[in-house]
């Protein structure tokens, strides 16, 4: 297994939430993490089908235009009474004509089509949140690292806090909803943790134990 070498990389993003989720995930390892906006990198199209193929495609493009090893993350919401929807198309389902995004929007959708499906109790309302995080080279060469989280889809939204869909979605075992939840109780794996809660977070922490000898 490729050593990652060096105290660099490359955060393959533009998202600021994801940026802010990586900083405070990465803080503890002691790297120079600069994001894909801060090297004036262009956001890649994003054409896979699958959450590996499109963190691969980000990874690699800012890895290839930098010269770094970089780690990116391609996530979603997988709700199963629509199939696994909206999956890989989850920033998708939140475009609005004008080329913008509105996850208020999105989460309306989301709950259009449950209701659709009949889904209104919460035994009908189960899905996952899944992330991918890829840590890519310059010469193409790349790793994975999964993280889900199961729960279910409330409504109304309940909170102001995380970003995208997380005021929407309860994670088994909680009453709160990741929009309700501090950065601190979503996403605050630091190493010694036993566990964490959030998707990206538990991808983050296979990432962490195979590449930066974290336990």
């Amino acid at each position: 297994m490729r050593k990652l070498e060096g105290r660099k990389i490359v955060v393959a993003s533009h998202n600021k939430g994801k940026l802010a989720e990586f900083a405070d995930l990465i803080a503890p390892f002691g790297f120079e993490a600069g994001s894909a906006a801060e090297y004036g990198l262009p956001e890649p199209e994003e054409t896979g089908t699958t959450f590996e193929e499109n963190a691969y495609i980000k990874a690699f493009a800012a890895a290839s235009a930098t010269g770094l090893p970089a780690l990116s993350d391609d996530s979603g919401l997988m709700v199963d009474a629509l199939d696994g929807a909206p999956g890989v198309y989850t920033a998708n389902w939140a475009e609005l004509p004008d080329g913008t995004r509105d996850f208020a929007h999105a989460m309306q959708l989301t709950e259009g089509k449950l209701r659709e499906k009949g889904a209104t109790g919460g035994k009908e309302r189960t899905g996952r949140f899944v992330s991918v995080i890829c840590l890519a080279w310059p010469d193409g060469e790349a790793e994975y690292f999964r993280g889900e989280v199961d729960g279910h889809l409330v409504w109304p939204p309940r909170g102001e806090r995380g970003f995208g869909y997380d005021p929407m979605f309860q994670p088994d075992g909680f009453d709160a909803t990741f929009g309700e939840m501090s950065a601190a109780e979503k996403h605050g794996w630091k190493p010694g943790d036993a566990t964490a809660l959030s998707h990206r977070a538990r991808a983050f922490q296979k990432f962490a134990r195979s590449k930066l000898g974290c336990e």
